[in-house]
């Protein structure tokens, strides 16, 4: 007779799932708490709640909403029940809690404490997926982030080599990028044929992995109308353009360079699968327009899925209780499925 999902077999088959609650000062906690309250969730996989219970304690205040976790003893009590998350519990908050909307140094050094932790228990084995609510990178940087953003920072601490990136999901369309947390008037030195050729190729590889066999990407130029034949800048036709011809040899479906302001409307059509932008705003404000609410954040290239939504700590709506959870939500569904079949992502 099948397992049901409550029998010990069930239990060992779902994925372990750390998820942890974003910036204290945000949306996060609330978004957090209440994608756990739905007992789906908790059904479709083994979660690992990993928080400081003063900040847990304020999103079920905000959420409306109780969770009744399972209390650890430590981070080698890792131990499950079904339809319950498990808390590991860390009281990096000291017992005070957080200070609503707005970046502060506290919020951010619990944050990244728990992206630390939550990557000190992937390297060891015990989670097989990482979703976390919004983060806030000024807090993150005011409580010790060093790098770039959280995606260079879990590059490093999983030493995982060559290029990552994140995919911005928006329904089936994906978008990747070949620069993205830097400020604006670095890009255009940071546009690299290998650069452009690595942003094609990593979505491409992970939109076959999800089951599209032949993906078809569009490549956005840097510039106005794509330099407009030369007329408002070169690297459209020095080094994107000879970018796409070498992955076309390669036998990927790239194309362009496209308008910048343009080509998500074909993308939205459905004419392409994915679009690889320059740079970080390229991007997201069409996607974000798209979809912001069900939008999804992959990190790409890392040893296990990394997902959070699309939406920020929106410090203007903290503790008011309307955060919407459809992103999150959707973020966990990815984690799910890409975690159970075991793929690489």
């Amino acid at each position: 007779m099948p397992a049901s999902p409550t029998t010990p077999a069930a239990n060992a088959a779902r994925p372990r799932i750390a998820v942890l609650l974003g910036d204290p000062s945000g949306i996060g906690p609330e978004m957090a708490v209440k994608l756990l309250a739905r007992q789906r969730n908790l059904d479709a996989a083994r979660v690992l709640l990993i928080a400081d219970p003063v900040v847990l304690a304020a999103g079920e205040r905000i959420a409306g909403a109780a969770l009744d976790p399972l209390r650890l003893d430590g981070p080698d009590d890792l131990r499950f029940e079904p339809g319950r998350p498990s808390l590991l519990a860390c009281d990096w908050m000291h017992g005070e809690a957080p200070v609503l909307g707005e970046s502060n140094a506290r919020s951010g050094r619990a944050s990244f404490e728990a992206l630390e932790l939550a990557t000190e228990t992937v390297r060891r084995g015990r989670a097989d997926a990482i979703l976390f609510a919004p983060l806030n990178k000024h807090s993150l940087r005011l409580g010790g982030l060093q790098h770039e953003d959280e995606l260079r920072y879990m590059q490093e601490r999983f030493a995982v080599q060559g290029f990552v990136c994140e995919f911005n999901l928006t329904g089936s369309l994906w978008t990747s990028r070949v620069t993205s947390h830097v400020p604006l008037k670095d890009v255009a030195a940071q546009i690299t044929g290998d650069g452009v050729c690595d942003a094609v190729r990593i979505i491409d590889a992970a939109l076959r992995r999800a089951g599209v066999a032949a993906p078809r990407i569009a490549v956005t130029g840097l510039n106005p109308h794509a330099g407009d034949g030369g007329s408002i800048g070169m690297e459209e036709i020095e080094i994107i353009a000879p970018a796409i011809e070498r992955l076309r040899a390669e036998g990927l479906d790239a194309r362009g360079p496209f308008s910048p302001d343009t080509v998500f409307i074909g993308a939205r059509r459905g004419d392409v699968d994915a679009v690889v932008s320059m740079y970080h705003d390229q991007g997201q404000i069409a996607m974000k327009l798209m979809g912001f609410e069900q939008g999804v954040t992959l990190h790409g290239g890392l040893p296990v899925p990394v997902a959070t939504s699309a939406s920020g700590s929106a410090f203007d709506i903290a503790g008011q209780g309307i955060a919407q959870i459809e992103g999150l939500q959707q973020a966990f569904d990815l984690c799910v499925r890409m975690a159970a079949a075991g793929a690489p992502h």
